[in-house]
């Protein structure tokens, strides 16, 4: 007799992949780690086949052979539109993994991991920023979120690039003084920001470590310049702006609500950062209160699970309980 699974629940960014085989009282009876899921850039059925490994290696945790599935709750980076989400669950049903199927957007599992109840809103800023909300009736709120062309600022990627330009203006004098003209350069051990841009677009400095600038940024804010500071200041009413929209449309403005806070920039907890969006988000959203997410996504994907088979308030709460621990 094999080993029956509740959820397979699915975490899957641009970077990693965690997967948690969830039994019917909540257990978590084997996890793993795969690879990035990344579909733009290698296909949907090669990005599936990498969620297929890491499925594999948590089936080979179980300790025995795997009895009955019942349902896979995927929370997927690049799933950023419904059309993309349909795709994507037709594509895992092909599979056969489990009786049935649900695909979301990874924001949602950030979410659903801070709360106790399918209620609130979570703003992600890591490489990108995303936002979703979600109500106890079902509604949510979301954003295309997939750049400049869906009205997107900020994100550790998009903080960089306009740190580098403000301080490659600084340095030619076309635009103000900025200490970024010295702490961008010196952060890969260059003396100028000419010699920067060179290394940057002749390919000495990977463009994946572009990433590494956006602690600067914060650092360089925090010992007061200027420049440095208004893209923070920026970066907080984006984040507000996104919650307080998605809380709008969910008609939770005056009610009293969570809004989290994930992702690698958010996470971080810079000061200046997170007081500002506490500040403007009590003049938005009086009711509402700010925390960063200190769960792993994929509980939230476990807790989506839960939701969509109906699963009785205990085992969510004996599922949360092992991840606390």
């Amino acid at each position: 007799m094999g080993v029956n699974v509740a959820v397979v629940a699915v975490d899957a960014g641009n970077s990693k992949t965690d997967v948690a085989l969830i039994g019917q009282d909540g257990t978590v009876l084997s996890t793993a780690r795969g690879g990035g899921f990344q579909p733009p850039v290698v296909g949907v059925e090669a990005a599936v086949d990498a969620l297929a490994v890491a499925l594999e290696r948590a089936v080979d945790g179980l300790g025995g052979p795997l009895g009955s599935v019942g349902h896979v709750s995927a929370c997927l980076a690049n799933a950023d539109l419904p059309v993309e989400e349909a795709e994507l669950t037709r594509a895992l049903e092909a599979r056969g993994w489990a009786a049935t199927v649900e695909v979301r957007n990874d924001t949602f599992a950030i979410l659903r991991a801070g709360v106790d109840e399918p209620r609130g809103v979570a703003v992600v800023c890591g490489a990108g920023i995303n936002c979703v909300g979600m109500a106890p009736d079902g509604r949510t709120a979301r954003f295309p979120a997939i750049g400049r062309i869906s009205g997107d600022w900020g994100g550790g990627s998009g903080l960089a690039e306009e740190a580098l330009w403000f301080a490659a203006r600084a340095e030619d004098g076309r635009g103000e003084p900025t200490e970024l003209v010295r702490a961008l350069p010196g952060h890969f051990g260059l003396g100028s920001m000419y010699a920067l841009i060179e290394a940057l677009h002749r390919g000495a400095i990977p463009r994946a470590r572009r990433h590494e600038l956006t602690p600067v940024l914060f650092a360089t804010a925090a010992a007061g310049d200027p420049v440095a500071d208004s893209l923070v200041e920026r970066l907080a009413e984006e984040v507000v702006a996104l919650a307080s929209v998605a809380l709008a449309r969910l008609e939770l403005l005056e009610e009293e609500v969570p809004v989290l806070l994930g992702g690698s920039v958010l996470a971080a907890r810079h000061p200046r950062l997170n007081d500002r969006i506490a500040e403007l988000l009590a003049a938005r959203a009086p009711k509402a209160v700010a925390r960063v997410v200190a769960q792993p996504p994929v509980l939230g994907a476990a807790l989506l699970g839960l939701d969509r088979t109906g699963a009785a308030g205990e085992v969510h709460r004996r599922l949360r309980a092992q991840y606390a621990a």
